[in-house]
């Protein structure tokens, strides 16, 4: 795959992220999180989500304009109008075990939640928790996997169990059609 605006997707812990970073560094391309964009900056961080429409202009001042981009997590329900610039979806899965044990991990280094109460640690955990349940009324694989169903746009899978310059290397030789 050429240099494009792609969205890298999948459930938190799952190297989205990270991956997304990846790519935009090897393209010299602008990386943007979508959770810079769905939360208002606070202290302790991610309490107060911005309005939805407020989320999009922002995403259309900042990045979505430009001929090329990386964008990394979850837009599902608010971010269509930026999606529609998506010409392709990479979708990262993680075996569950590996990937609480991934965002436990991040817990413990992340400057942002030094911040958060042990009350708001274990409650973000939980709900990270619940995203392979199928019954889970959170963001979860089944809303995931509904919502790629909808794409128009070509959608590559993989495992993020792989080191990250395999999955940039699967990206780059990726042809979408």
């Amino acid at each position: 795959m050429q240099r494009s605006r792609l969205h890298l997707t999948g459930a938190s812990g799952s190297g989205a992220t990270t991956l997304a970073r990846a790519l935009a560094d090897r393209w010299s391309v602008p990386h943007a999180d979508s959770d810079d964009y769905f939360w208002i900056p606070t202290d302790p961080p991610y309490t107060r989500p911005r309005p939805p429409e407020e989320r999009v202009a922002l995403m259309n001042t900042m990045f979505a304009p430009r001929e090329a981009w990386v964008l990394s997590g979850s837009m599902i329900g608010w971010g269509d109008e930026i999606l529609a610039r998506c010409e392709a979806v990479v979708f990262l899965s993680l075996e569950p075990r590996e990937r609480l044990r991934r965002l436990e991990a991040r817990e413990q280094i992340r400057d942002p939640w030094q911040s958060f109460d042990t009350d708001a640690r274990d409650e973000f955990l939980s709900w990270a928790r619940g995203y392979d349940d199928p019954g889970f009324s959170g963001r979860s694989r089944a809303s995931h996997e509904a919502w790629l169903g909808t794409l128009e746009v070509p959608v590559l899978r993989l495992d993020s169990a792989q080191g990250v310059d395999e999955l940039v290397a699967a990206v780059l030789r990726w042809e979408p059609r």
